[in-house]
């Protein structure tokens, strides 16, 4: 008898060390990802205090000329990272990312950090479907992490009251700053190919005036409460989404338009 007590004592010995050791990793992790989005949010604050936000552009020839210039303030990030495609702000918040997009691997920033080092908190990506140039739609997916990181806070918005706090988006593209007001908040989820269900992340396929028109009134049909905000082909749209658990598969989407 007292042999196996004291097996027993050993083993949930041995299982606390192994669930500190798990524990200490992944504050571990979560610590090196934060660290890097300060150093990240400061490299960009300092180039744009340098340069007071004006483009110090060289001579361009006739072709250049006719091409977008990059803002000042990502020029040394897409340096270090040309996977870089642009910076997502919501104000008061946690979120306030890189956002990233490797044409070589879709789902690659699932699990890199900015430097290309695995880290399962990942980096805001764009979807495959868009390109950032030409896309009405752009769809962007974050992790939902315990931490809090990456797209955590996007679960807040299930309150109506926390979306009247944080109606607007920021998003600055490479080339362009640009702000977004919410059109919608919805919870869906990530169905099976054959079935018959509007799909919220099938955003290629909202690229005609009736398909975008209808994009928009089946995201509204889904919202968790009206922001009074509406939607027209011609707008551009941003939706951001993240995991959400109250339902197998679940997805939360926050669904902004382009002031």
């Amino acid at each position: 008898m007292k042999k196996t007590k004291k097996i027993l004592i050993a083993l949930s010995v041995l299982l606390l060390v192994f669930a500190v050791a798990g524990l200490a990793r992944n504050l571990l992790r979560d610590y090196q990802a934060q660290k890097q989005i300060d150093e990240l949010t400061q490299q960009l604050e300092q180039t744009r205090s340098d340069t007071g936000g004006v483009v110090q552009a060289p001579l361009l020839s006739i072709k250049q000329a006719s091409e977008p210039v990059m803002l000042p303030e990502f020029q040394e990030l897409y340096e270090r990272n040309p996977d870089i495609i642009g910076w997502l702000t919501i104000a008061n918040t946690r979120i306030d990312y890189p956002v990233m997009q490797n044409l070589q691997d879709a789902e690659y920033y699932l699990d890199h950090d900015f430097d290309k080092k695995e880290n399962k908190n990942g980096l805001p990506f764009l979807d495959a479907q868009n390109t950032i140039d030409d896309s009405d739609i752009l769809l962007l997916h974050g992790h939902n992490m315990k931490s809090g990181l990456m797209f955590a806070d996007l679960l807040n918005y299930k309150k109506e009251s926390y979306y009247k706090e944080h109606s607007t988006i920021q998003f600055n593209t490479l080339y362009e700053k640009a702000e977004y007001e919410i059109v919608a908040v919805i919870l869906s989820e990530v169905y099976r190919k054959s079935d018959d269900v509007f799909k919220y992340y099938q955003v290629e396929k909202a690229d005609s005036p009736a398909e975008f028109d209808s994009y928009v009134q089946n995201v509204k049909k889904l919202a968790l409460y009206d922001t009074g905000v509406a939607a027209q082909y011609g707008d551009q749209l941003i939706v951001l989404s993240t995991c959400e658990y109250s339902s197998e598969n679940g997805r939360l989407a926050v669904v902004a338009r382009k002031r």
